[in-house]
């Protein structure tokens, strides 16, 4: 987690390093911006808008007069809603709004000098620009925003874009519906034509075929049919009939005795038979009575008189049975005559009137069939013709204007504020963004990490930007510690191999390897060592100017022999430091250093001088550093911040590698110090301790 955490830390201060760096290019960029927004901002003419508000429903009358609850309106539905939106903001509708406001002439006058009306396409165009349609979300309602430089003519706009879909919506049900009636009207005609002929066929086959009927149109029953079902309810009473008598000669069939008497007065209900069962019934309780009392005896003749009457009673209600059962069987069979000769005359009507179905009822009752059917598509088409008609008449509110447009106050647009801020945000994002583009595309060295990680070298000194000679920055200056560190490093290194030649190559020009060189020699001076300062770079030296010196004779007049060491080695003025320019190089003498030359010169003077520093030329492109690189006890590579791509500086330290240099170390050259933190941090310590100097006073107000 710790590790995790440097590493975000580190990725967050490379950001903040890349936008510190590049501050200028953010600033101008954002200052651009915000300029130019501003400028445009308030050179914009001002627009108002006016808004109108709509509820739009699908389409459904008001009052269903065909039922008796209100009619129901339909939920919110977003398709339907965005169809509507697209057409308030179709042709036709701002077509006919502009030909209802005349904007051709209005938008013509301000347009054109001529005051002359524009094209009608132009005006619609201006129309569809200036007019927004939004429906507010979870709603039916609808937005219409209308923006235009006249206050009033925007809400003109918004009112008549209004009033005209709200129009065209009833118009186009209308028009829906009575084109439906016309064509449903256009049926009717139609279909009275095919009743007439289904009708007139129907009269036709009943003639032909001799049918009668009962009654009048769809009434009309076939007399055959009548009769038919007559029979068959005469039968079904017969039958029933039938059974009851049945049901009743059963019952009296199986009892005998009193059982049979109690039954017969139940079932039969004949008054004879219940009168000559109540006089025995008399009869035998007026016999019981008279001996029970004990008054007369059996051989009494009122008792003899009794007996014999009920005897008579018993004989005649015997007799009355068996009558009422031969009755009864009686009625029986007549009723079961009857439903045979019915069942019978029935069923030969059916035979006769199935073998005459398929000839004559069969294509009448088509015929019929066919004429009822067109009869009921009639009915139907005319009750539909009649319900449309009056669905016409129904008020339908299918767009109702909740809130009107007025000419507002204040305009829309511009923005200032807005505007602006979106300015200053937009103007620092593209800055920042033009930043880091130019860092990603920024491919130079830019830290001492990429130094030592790139190059595989360790960073002996980190030189500050615009360094300048010891000898006029002063020796007590920050850049005079930067170059003490460096002699300190190379002292240390050269301790361990005791070496003394040293050269100074960098692999492009311009990248300050002069002057370190100069530097080194100086401060190494200034600690009481001898050293010699040798200009190698023949085409194009440096070093005398640095002193002030001459560079009339030098180095090439050594090496080709025709001066001697001593006769061209210079004081610089400076205690301990000695220098040998270069000297004039003439035409034909670009091939005068070689190894053993130099190798000669080195010998000579190596016992003379506690350092030896060669200042050597770019080492790609020219063969003399490689040269120098070979002779020397150590190279060492100046890099400039910022300067060359990366690539360079490796071709650079290959080459030295590959000429059998011995590379030290790498010097970092031109460090803006007041953009990175930690040279920010070396260079104020460095000052705090050493105090600054007039010339990096005059730096300091120059890089503030």
């Amino acid at each position: 987690m710790a590790e995790e955490s440097q590493t975000t830390a580190l990725h967050f201060l490379d950001y903040w390093r890349v936008i510190r760096d590049r501050k200028e290019v953010i600033l101008a960029v954002a200052l651009l911006t915000i300029v130019t927004g501003t400028a445009y901002t308030l050179m914009m003419p001002k627009k108002f808008t006016a808004t109108t508000q709509l509820e739009v429903r699908e389409d459904a009358m008001d009052v269903d007069p065909f039922y008796e609850r209100q009619a129901t309106r339909i939920g919110y539905n977003p398709f339907f809603l965005m169809t509507q939106e697209k057409i308030m903001r179709s042709r036709p509708v701002l077509t006919e709004v502009v030909r209802n406001l005349n904007l051709q002439k209005v938008w013509g006058a301000e347009l054109n000098e001529d005051k002359s009306p524009i094209s009608p396409e132009l005006a619609l165009q201006i129309l569809a620009r200036s007019l927004r349609v939004e429906q507010d979300r979870d709603t039916t309602l609808m937005n219409i925003s209308a923006t235009s430089e006249d206050p009033k003519r925007a809400a003109e706009i918004a009112n008549e874009v209004a009033n005209v879909y709200r129009d065209r919506r009833l118009f186009a049900k209308r028009r829906e519906i009575q084109r439906a009636i016309d064509a449903m009207s256009n049926e009717v005609r139609k279909q009275q034509e095919r009743v007439e002929e289904a009708e007139a066929e129907l009269e036709r086959i009943r003639q032909e075929r001799g049918i009668s009927l009962i009654g009048r149109g769809n009434m009309s029953i076939r007399t055959e049919a009548t009769r038919l079902s007559m029979l068959e309810s005469e039968r079904s009473g017969a039958r029933v009939e039938m059974l009851v008598r049945k049901a009743r000669m059963d019952q009296l069939e199986g009892l005998e005795g009193d059982k049979l008497m109690d039954a017969a007065a139940y079932i039969v209900q004949d008054p004879t038979l219940m009168g000559i069962r109540q006089q025995l019934i008399d009869s035998q309780v007026s016999l019981q009575l008279m001996l029970k009392n004990g008054v007369v005896g059996e051989n009494h003749p009122d008792v003899l008189r009794l007996k014999g009457a009920v005897e008579e009673l018993r004989r005649q209600l015997a007799s009355a049975l068996d009558g009422l059962k031969a009755g009864v069987r009686a009625d029986y069979e007549v009723a079961r005559q009857k439903y045979a000769a019915l069942d019978e005359e029935l069923n030969n009507i059916k035979t006769s009137d199935i073998e005459s179905e398929s000839e004559n009822y069969l294509p009448f009752d088509r015929a019929e069939r066919n004429a009822n059917v067109q009869r009921d598509i009639l009915t139907a088409l005319r009750a539909r013709i009649t319900q449309t008609g009056i669905e016409v008449e129904v008020p339908r509110t299918t767009v109702e204007i909740i809130e009107e447009a007025e000419a507002p106050d204040r305009p829309s647009s511009p923005l200032v504020v807005l505007n602006i801020f979106l300015s200053v945000v937009l103007g620092l994002l593209a800055g920042t963004g033009l930043a880091f583009f130019v860092e990603y595309l920024d491919v130079s060295i830019k830290t001492v990490d990429e130094v030592e990680k790139y190059l595989g070298l360790p960073v002996l000194a980190v030189i500050p930007q615009q360094s300048r000679p010891l000898t006029e920055a002063g020796q007590s200056s920050g850049q005079g510690e930067a170059y003490r560190a460096l002699r300190t490093s190379l002292a240390l290194l050269a301790r361990e191999g005791k070496q003394k030649i040293f050269t100074v190559i960098s692999g492009g020009v311009g990248e300050g390897k002069s002057t370190t060189l100069f530097n080194l020699a100086y401060v190494c001076a200034e600690q009481g060592s001898k050293v010699l300062i040798i200009d190698s770079d023949l085409r194009r030296p440096v070093q005398h100017k640095m002193v002030g010196l001459a560079n009339r004779t030098g180095m090439v007049n050594v090496l080709t022999g025709e001066l001697k060491i001593e006769e061209v080695i210079q004081e610089t003025g400076v205690p301990n430091l000695w220098m040998m320019t270069s000297g004039r190089l003439r035409r034909g003498s670009l091939g005068i250093m070689n190894n053993s030359r130099l190798r000669a010169m080195m010998d000579a003077l190596k016992e003379r001088y506690d350092f030896i520093l060669l200042d050597s030329p770019p080492i790609l492109g020219v063969t003399d550093a490689a040269i120098l690189a070979s002779e020397a006890d150590g190279v060492l590579l100046v890099v400039q911040y910022r300067k060359y791509p990366k690539i360079i500086s490796l071709r650079a330290k290959r080459m030295i590698e590959n000429a059998g240099g011995h590379l030290m170390g790498a010097v970092l050259n031109n460090i803006n110090i007041m953009r990175d933190d930690y040279y920010y941090y070396y260079h104020y310590t460095t000052k705090k301790y050493y105090g600054s100097t007039k010339h990096e006073k005059e730096d300091d107000a120059t890089e503030a």
